[in-house]
Formats: structure tokens, C-alpha cells, sequence
């Protein structure tokens, strides 16, 4: 299959942002060429490019103040007014690659940090009375900032009380049931032990918080300036472009485990399977890392150090050594040497499973999480490749359908997602992508052979975006497949971003780097027919309802979209699927639908969690928030039980797999728990069903 893509820029022409020669510079000089550098990206590339004027100081105000402070929980009133008071400055700053209005930010949070830390320990050092008739509102969008500290400090109390009085609550159901470490204990001692036990969460997160370095804050303030241009222009700090890659590839370079921080210390979370950390066979869950040393290195203390700072001493290059010197659950220390490899992280690419209709008629299953691609590595993954072997043994096992599962894809690769559109058509357009001022390009599939021709369906769901929405957007427009989703429309992102490394806007002078990475929305995609899925998404053939149904989701909820716009269609056709009575197959859905006691009970859950964001007013009297509790934990419970039934048999793997996952024992595990998860999933039981009904009425 061929693929035209032209790239109308290169990353080399970031070099013409800065053509001079920058002498040494000290932090505040870095700071300035970095916001002169992402605002000459911002003009030269965005796909709608902003004036930096009064208009926009004051929407990065309103957009950094929340995200600085969304909690209501650190600045007052009069904190803010002095920040409102460099508002209109901040266009002059951005232009002259100042930052006090940022260094006024972080000097009124840090106070406020140190300030509230008093304010929580004093209210958690004395017991509090539950049976004053108060309530307190945990929804900071719909709160001002405190008038004073007073009331900033009247704030914390209550949100003291909230958290103490949750745990109170459950620690006397457990008392209820008779469990020995509560049966025994008074009110007094459970509300002891529950103001302890919020002090050290708060503690904890304070600790991480007084941690917080400058280049944290500046990140934050960054993003606040690019994402007024859309929500997808983001500045990314090294390390936030390493996680990037790492998610987009599907692989690291490092250990093979997952770490997290808990106060002072790093501990392990989870060890990869098949990974440097997992084949060396001493790492353990739960390992507190105490330091780091390098291959022929000095030892480091990590103790106190932030997670991302410990991932880039431990993360390195492929057959060279760390030492984690390791303090396990015996309370024994040891040194613990690794070579580092590439780490492969299965779960996140596809993989597919055989299905029985009702009727019996076998299914071809592919689960897709992303549209990820390796691009930095020839060799490496790519989803395009990886579903066509899965079409490969599905087509081996005689499959009458096949259904494609991208709920929850968040999108990807733009290549393979046209390369994938066509798996299953002869030839044609995908896509067509619109640079800022420029005709449509049109991007589609030049080869005329098919890895498909039967029956297929689409799984989507309101968080299925971008590169999902192109593929399910090409294949509705062509008539070849069916979309089934929850929710009136996919997630509605219908643009294009690439990155731009800012280090290339600085010739030489290494005292500079590494500056980061921009990620800049460059183009719009449109359907084949010329509507475009942003804001809109793609609108499926038969709907479901799911717990979000009365929830408002998507990009058209994301701040400073862009906007909706639609462009003249272009010629296409396809002679390999004719989808028939698709009116008759809704219709057979809506009824089934109708009538499933588990999509009845999906419906009432979804109106009840409208009702719970609609109303984030808790009360903080304990027999009025434990009579609440117990009804909506009832029928919580009810709810859970429902989906806890097997809704889909006949399940089993391709036999092209079996070998692989028997010759694995961790392979085989998450095998069988993804079988475990299939089994009851209710969607896919409807979906299967749809599938009956098109093969009934090919």
C-alpha cells in the first residue's frame, strides 16, 4: 500500500524562530528565549494564530489563576487582586520574556502553602463535632476565592471536618460488620484514628507540594499562554516529552518498572513483565528505592528527590548498569544491579479474540487502545502493522465479522490510522487535512487490494478521539461499516498537532538546553464528505447508553477550542460491503436495548451521576452523610452486581496466539484476565448481537 503524506514544514526550519547567536545565559535569559521561542512558533505555525494583546492577557490570566489555584484552597481575595493587578502586563512580559506576574504567582502560592499547612494541623490536632448541622461545597468552580484569611482558614476547617467525618464513616461500617480492628474502638477512638490518618495524606501531599520546583510553575504558566490558542498546543518539559514518546512507541529505554513517590521515598509500584528489572529477578513491588548510583558513577541519595527527577537517573541507555540500592519489606537493604534494554509495554498495543454470535456464527475481536507508532525506531511498532497480523489470523480462522473495538482510543498516528482506512476498502480517499492558509490535502489509500471484504463494526465511545474519529468518520461515509457507540458522539477532536524541538531555535551554546519540546495544532482534518468531527465528533449508526449519557464530555467542553468548520467533499466509493436494512438493525438494537435490565440500570446510574455533579454540596453532619451514603451505596451495589453477570461466551484465542500465551505464564494471566473482562462486558454483548442481525440480512 502506498501513502502520500508530504510534511509542508521540517523540525530544521525551527532553526530560522532565533537566527542569532545567543552568548551565555543565566535562568532568567533561558527563560526569556524559551518564551521567545514558543511564541515565534505559536505565529509562524499555528493553524489560527493569536494577537498577544490585552484580549489575551486576560484569558491566560483567568486560565493560569485556575489552574494555578481550581480548589479555591491557597489564595484569597486579596491575593488575587494583587496578581489582577499585572493582568493587562502580561502580553508586555510574554513579548519582552519577563515573568513577574509568574514570580508573584509563585511567591502568593507558596505562602499560601505554608500558611493552610498551620491551618490543617491545628484542626486535625482536636476532635470535631459531628452533629452540627453544616455543609460544605467541594466543587472549586463553583466557589470564589476566599474573602480573607479568615475565611480561608473557615474553608479548611470544614474541609477538614469533610475528610475526617468520610473516614469516620467507614471505619464505623467496618466496626458494623464485627472486622477486628474496629469492633472494639469508641467513636472518639475511630475519630481519633481517622484525624491521624488525614493528617499524614495531607502531610504527604504537602511534602510534595513545598517540593514543587520553579521550572514546575513555569511549566504550568507555558501551557496556560499556548493552550488559549487550543487545548492541544502544550510546551513540554524534557521529561513530559520522554512520557510522550514512551506512550505514542509503547517503549522505554530503562529498568522496567514503575515507580511512585510516598512522602520522602520512591518506591516500586508494578515490575514489567519481560523487562531488564523482571528478568534480573530481585527488584520487588514495593521496594523503597534509597539511591542511585551510575555505571562507574558516584552514588546518588534520592531520598526527598521528586519521581521525575528519580525516572531520569534510573531510565538510560540500552546495556548499560544502574545500582538501586533497595530497602525491602524485611526492613534488609541491598544493592541491586541492572543492565539496562528497551522495555516493550505489551498492554498497550492490539490484540484480538474469537467470538460466538447467539447464533453461533464466529467473530473476529481486535482491541485497539491507541494509534501508536515507534517513530523513532524503523523496527519498532506500529499499529497499522500490528492489525493487519491480527486481520491475518482472523482471516485464518474463518471469521463471518469482525468488530473493531476503539473505546477509549485517544488517537495517534494520522499515517497509520489512512494506512489502516485501507485494510478495508479497495482504494481511495481517508481523510483530507487543511494547513492554515492552503487547499486540503488529500490523504488516501493508493492500493487496490482489500485484508478484509466481510462485515464489520466499529466500536466507539464519547473518549474515542482524533485518529478514531478518522477512521470511523471514513468507513461510515463509505458505507463499509457499522459505528455502535455510547453516547451521541465521539470526543470531537478533529485536529492536527506535531512537535517542534525548541533546542533547534538556539545555534550552539548547550548552556540553554535542553529547552523542551512545543506540540502546535498545525492542520484541521475533514471527513471525505466535508464535515469535520471537531467539536462534533462522529455521530454513530446506533447509539448505547452509558454511565456519561446526561454528562457533557468532549472537546466542545475543553476551553479555547477550535472552531467547527466544513469543507467541499471529495469523490469516493466502494464496491466491497453494500450495508443493507440499517434502519431495520437500529430498530432490532433499540428494542433488545429497551428491554436489558443492564442497560436499565446503566440509565438510572447515568441520571444519578448528573444528579451528584449537579449538586456538590456535602453535608458534614455524620447521620445525615451516613444515611446518604448508605442509599447511594446501595445502589451502587446494585449497579456493580449487574455487570458482574458473563454476557459473552465462546470466547477463545486465535490459534496463531496460543503457542505464545501457553509458553508465558505472566502472558497467560493477562490473557486470562482480559477473557475475565470480555466475558462481561455488555456493550460488546449488544454489539455482537448487531452483528447477528447484519449477517441475518446480508
Amino acid at each position: 500500500m502506498k501513502f502520500k503524506f508530504s510534511i509542508f514544514f521540517s523540525l530544521a526550519a525551527l532553526g530560522l524562530f532565533i537566527a542569532a547567536f545567543y552568548p551565555p545565559l543565566d535562568n532568567t535569559e533561558k527563560e526569556a528565549v524559551l518564551m521567545h521561542s514558543i511564541l515565534t512558533g505559536l505565529n509562524y505555525y499555528h493553524y489560527q494564530p493569536q494577537e498577544i494583546n490585552d484580549n489575551f492577557a486576560s484569558e491566560v490570566y483567568d486560565l493560569y489563576l485556575n489552574r494555578l489555584d481550581g480548589g479555591r484552597r491557597w489564595l484569597t481575595q486579596q491575593d488575587v487582586k494583587q496578581l489582577e493587578a499585572l493582568k493587562y502586563q502580561i502580553d508586555d512580559e510574554a513579548n519582552a520574556g519577563t515573568y513577574e506576574f509568574l514570580n508573584l504567582s509563585i511567591r502568593l502560592m507558596q505562602a499560601g502553602i505554608d500558611k493552610t499547612q498551620t491551618y490543617y494541623r491545628e484542626f486535625l490536632s482536636k476532635p470535631f463535632d459531628f452533629s452540627i448541622d453544616e455543609a460544605i461545597e467541594v466543587n472549586g468552580k463553583k466557589m470564589p476565592f476566599a474573602e480573607n484569611d479568615a475565611a480561608l482558614k473557615e474553608y479548611w476547617r470544614k474541609m477538614m471536618k469533610y475528610q475526617t467525618m468520610t473516614r469516620v464513616a467507614e471505619k464505623l461500617e467496618k466496626k458494623e460488620k464485627g472486622e477486628d480492628e474496629f469492633k472494639d474502638k469508641s467513636l472518639a477512638q475511630l475519630e481519633e484514628d481517622a484525624r491521624k490518618d488525614v493528617l499524614k495524606t495531607w502531610d504527604e501531599w504537602y511534602n510534595r507540594l513545598h517540593k514543587r520546583k520553579r521550572s514546575d510553575f513555569l511549566s504550568t504558566y507555558l501551557n496556560a499562554i499556548t493552550n488559549i490558542f487550543d487545548p492541544h498546543t502544550g510546551y513540554f518539559e524534557p521529561i513530559d516529552k520522554q512520557n510522550f514518546d514512551i506512550t505514542m512507541s509503547g517503549r522505554l529505554e530503562g529498568i522496567g518498572a514503575r515507580l511512585q513517590t510516598e512522602g520522602d521515598f520512591t518506591k516500586v509500584v508494578t515490575i514489567v513483565v519481560g523487562g531488564p528489572a523482571w528478568k534480573e529477578g530481585e527488584l520487588e513491588k514495593d521496594d523503597e528505592i534509597l539511591k542511585v548510583t551510575q555505571e562507574n558513577g558516584e552514588e546518588q541519595d534520592i531520598t526527598g528527590m521528586v519521581l521525575n527527577d528519580v525516572v531520569q537517573l534510573i531510565r538510560g541507555k540500552p546495556d548499560t548498569k544502574v545500582t538501586l540500592k533497595v530497602k525491602k519489606q524485611d526492613g534488609t537493604t541491598k544493592d541491586i544491579t541492572i543492565i539496562r534494554d528497551v522495555v516493550i509495554l505489551e498492554e498497550g498495543f492490539a490484540k484480538s479474540l474469537l467470538l460466538e454470535t447467539q447464533g453461533q456464527e464466529k467473530i473476529g475481536y481486535i482491541r485497539l487502545p491507541r494509534f501508536y507508532a515507534d517513530f523513532q525506531n524503523p523496527k519498532g511498532r506500529f499499529c497499522s502493522s500490528d492489525i493487519a497480523v491480527e486481520l491475518e489470523k482472523l482471516h485464518a480462522e474463518n471469521v463471518k465479522g469482525i468488530i473493531l473495538d476503539l473505546r477509549n482510543n485517544g488517537g495517534g498516528s494520522l499515517r497509520d490510522v489512512v494506512k489502516m482506512g485501507g485494510f478495508f476498502i479497495e482504494d481511495g480517499p481517508i481523510v483530507q487535512v487543511k494547513s492554515r492558509g492552503r487547499k486540503p490535502q488529500l490523504l488516501e489509500d493508493e492500493d487496490p487490494s482489500v485484508l478484509y471484504d466481510g462485515p464489520l463494526i466499529i466500536m466507539v465511545n464519547s473518549f474515542s478521539a482524533s485518529a478514531s474519529e478518522i477512521l470511523a468518520a471514513a468507513l461510515q461515509d463509505y458505507g463499509r461499516a457499522v459505528i455502535v457507540g455510547t453516547g451521541n458522539s465521539t470526543f470531537g477532536k478533529g485536529t492536527v498537532q506535531r512537535f517542534f524541538d525548541l533546542d533547534r531555535t538556539v545555534r550552539g551554546n548547550s548552556d540553554l538546553k535542553p529547552l523542551g519540546e512545543i506540540k502546535l495544532t498545525v492542520q484541521k482534518f475533514y471527513r471525505i464528505n466535508g464535515g469535520s468531527t471537531q467539536l462534533k465528533g462522529v455521530t454513530p449508526d446506533i447509539i448505547l447508553p452509558d454511565t456519561y449519557f446526561y454528562l457533557k464530555t468532549g472537546e466542545k467542553e475543553e476551553e479555547y477550542p477550535l472552531k467547527w468548520t466544513e469543507i467541499a467533499p471529495v469523490r469516493y466509493k466502494q464496491n466491497v460491503v453494500s450495508l443493507s436494512n440499517l434502519d431495520k438493525i437500529e430498530e432490532l438494537s433499540a428494542a433488545r436495548i429497551k428491554k436489558d435490565e443492564a442497560f436499565k440500570s446503566i440509565l438510572e446510574n447515568a441520571k444519578q451521576r448528573k444528579e451528584i455533579q449537579d449538586d456538590s454540596e456535602f453535608p458534614l453532619k455524620l447521620e445525615t452523610y451516613r444515611t446518604e451514603e448508605t442509599k447511594l451505596e446501595k445502589e451502587g451495589e446494585k449497579f456493580k452486581e449487574m455487570f458482574e453477570k458473563e454476557v459473552v461466551t465462546g470466547i477463545s484465542n486465535p490459534q496463531a496466539d496460543l503457542a505464545g500465551i501457553e509458553a508465558d505464564e505472566s502472558a497467560k494471566a493477562r490473557n486470562d484476565d482480559w477473557i475475565k473482562n470480555v466475558k462481561k462486558d455488555v456493550y460488546l454483548a449488544e454489539t455482537l448481537n448487531i452483528m447477528q442481525d447484519m449477517l441475518h440480512f446480508q
